[in-house]
């Protein structure tokens, strides 16, 4: 690690250079360790470590961002200079107040040394397990073993400075046999976390069953998802609904609805960057503490998350949540640590109460069809089975399916009571497995 005050040395050295009114350097140095295995054997352990500058000036209303991972004195005058000279050259944005002003942020430590320091040999022995677990039940695995420690800092000329270091640690698992296939992953903060010979099992025992798929037609089903699957269904709530820019632009369900009934009475939905159940992450790219913010609770639609620049742009008087994305981002403030509340119910449980259903692993090639209403289409992946009078009674071939995640939160029959952290399209999502009533499977694949 390179530690705090070398970086913010660094930081500090940027905004003196700057001749800008208002100057934001941001600085993530993150160190990634990544053992690729495919065939049932290790074929690449590859090891990055970098440092990015990015430096964000304003002139009046203008802003200019430019970045760079060039640290000599020659490389922040440059860098520096480049983000002037590009706020010069910019339009006014009539709608931009002003950096942040310095806020106390929470500290949360969320670093595991152990994480940081795992080499590959110690990667390696945990990959040994699936892949020699895989070849002895006669398949074959491929995936992917990441370890990462990575540090932040922010700071600005009206004060603002946060620091931050993190771990985190992941695995991912694909086992094929000549029929089919089964998937698991894993994340953790603690390396010590990562169970190679749970993964495995996971992995290898859907794949021993998902063989001699059969083809159901398409139409209406109640569904069983397994924790994978639900993660998509948050991905996209995060990306199309939950953001102050989709929510400005009317582009988001969540619009003139504030209030209002949106889904199930059983659905809550919430982000919270300090909590210690997700990968706590407290404070954003402009430097602003995260706040607890509850979008959905029991069904009702209570709010969104803000940065700096959408919350001064609004016509009600609002704060940034702390959720903005690095400066230059198009996307707006996006939610970072989502939870699904859990319910009371075990995936055995929701498959015994389905008479007539499909019990799905997880979603793969999902893309927005309708942003409004949270429309989607995608596949089913790495086992697809159909339920029979509460019993898992055959695999079958992958479906596709064009199905409204809005509509579908109002059909939730039951919620898992145990949840799992899940890699997100921003941070990380911990989620339960659903029932869900009239699931819209639109086609079958051809494998």
């Amino acid at each position: 690690m390179i530690g705090q005050d070398e970086l913010k040395n660094l930081a500090d050295r940027a905004i003196e250079m700057s001749q800008a009114e208002q100057t934001e350097v941001v600085v993530v140095a993150p160190h990634s360790s990544l053992t690729r295995f495919a065939n049932n054997y290790i074929h690449q352990n590859v090891e990055q470590q970098d440092l990015d500058v990015r430096v964000r000036s304003v002139v009046g209303k203008k802003i200019g961002v430019a970045s760079s991972n060039d640290t000599s004195d020659e490389g922040l005058k440059n860098v520096v200079d480049r983000a002037l000279n590009l706020a010069r050259h910019q339009r006014d944005n009539a709608d931009f107040h002003s950096l942040p002003s310095p806020q106390p942020i929470q500290e949360v430590e969320v670093y595991v040394e152990a994480t940081a320091r795992t080499g590959p040999e110690e990667r390696a022995a945990v990959v040994g397990q699936i892949c020699d677990a895989s070849s002895r039940a006669g398949l074959t695995a491929a995936g992917a073993f990441r370890t990462a420690a990575t540090e932040i800092v922010i700071a600005n000329s009206l004060g603002v400075f946060a620091y931050q270091r993190d771990t985190l640690a992941d695995i991912n698992t694909v086992v094929m046999s000549e029929h089919g296939s089964g998937h698991a992953e894993r994340v953790s903060a603690d390396v010590g976390d990562i169970d190679g010979e749970a993964v495995a099992k996971e992995a290898i025992d859907t794949a021993l069953i998902n063989i001699n798929q059969t083809e159901i037609e398409p139409g209406e089903y109640d569904v069983v998802f397994q924790e994978y699957a639900v993660a998509d269904i948050l991905d996209f709530f995060g990306y199309l609904s939950f953001g102050a820019q989709a929510y400005q632009e009317k582009r988001s369900f969540m619009a003139g609805r504030i209030g209002e009934q949106v889904m199930g009475e059983s659905i809550t939905i919430y982000d919270d960057g300090l909590s210690l159940e997700s990968s706590p992450n407290p404070f954003d790219y402009e430097g602003v503490p995260r706040k607890p913010v509850t979008f959905v609770e029991k069904g009702v639609a209570k709010g969104i998350v803000w940065d700096t620049y959408t919350a001064g742009k609004d016509a009600e008087d609002r704060e940034s949540t702390g959720h903005a994305l690095p400066a230059g981002s198009t996307f707006g403030p996006i939610p970072s640590n989502m939870f699904l509340a859990p319910g009371d119910a075990t995936i055995d449980e929701m498959v015994e109460s389905t008479k007539k259903g499909i019990f799905v692993s997880r979603f793969w090639y999902t893309r927005p069809v309708h942003p409004l209403n949270v429309v989607v289409t995608g596949m089913t992946r790495d086992g697809t089975f159909l339920i029979e009078d509460g019993k898992i009674t055959s695999p079958v071939k992958n479906l596709r399916f064009t199905q409204s995640y809005l509509e579908a939160m109002n059909r939730v029959e039951a919620i898992g009571k145990d949840t799992m952290l899940h890699q997100a399209i921003a941070g990380v999502s911990r989620i339960p497995a659903l029932k869900i009533a009239k699931w819209t499977f639109t086609g079958v694949s051809e494998y």
